[in-house]
């Protein structure tokens, strides 16, 4: 079978051989799906086609195998689905959460970016530094900022300045 008798021989089976798929598989998508499949197929043999006697038969029958394996594919998933208990709600995120998020907003986009690379994603300065192009001093400055902000917003102490560890460095 050549191209052209092979793309006429699609345009006349593939409206028939969907009709038929649907009353098998009752969607009309899936039917078209594996019929569209079948003749994919098929275009790979569609030189023995001519020897075949039935190719719309044989497409029709590679269709049905098709829509068969996707039911079982299907039903296995849909035991699987069924055997695997619910999982544990999530209570979602805490009050506490909510609060630094929503005091994140409210910081300048630069120096959000910095609190977050750096405190949420363990980035250290110089990798922040790297990642925003900014340089080092800007980075520590933005964290600096950015931290005095959220601890305004957040009522923390660092609003009140560095805080002095025992060995007398500040924080």
């Amino acid at each position: 079978m050549t191209e052209d008798e092979f793309d006429a021989f699609y345009a006349a089976a593939f409206p028939r051989l969907t009709g038929q798929l649907y009353a098998f598989t009752g969607d009309h998508g899936e039917a078209q799906d594996v019929v569209q499949e079948a003749f994919v197929r098929a275009w790979d043999r569609r030189e023995r086609f001519l020897a075949d006697s039935a190719p719309e038969a044989w497409i029709r029958t590679v269709a049905m195998r098709l829509a068969v394996s996707r039911w079982r594919r299907a039903k296995r998933w849909l035991e699987l689905v069924r055997r695997t208990p619910p999982p544990e709600t999530d209570p979602g995120p805490g009050p506490e959460y909510t609060a630094l998020v929503a005091a994140l907003r409210d910081l300048p986009e630069a120096q959000r970016m910095a609190i977050v690379l750096h405190h949420l994603c363990d980035l250290s300065v110089e990798q922040v530094a790297s990642e925003t192009g900014a340089p080092v001093g800007t980075v520590k400055a933005r964290l600096s900022r950015g931290r005095t902000e959220l601890a305004k917003r957040l009522g923390g102490d660092e609003a009140d300045g560095p805080v002095r560890k025992e060995s007398g460095r500040v924080r």
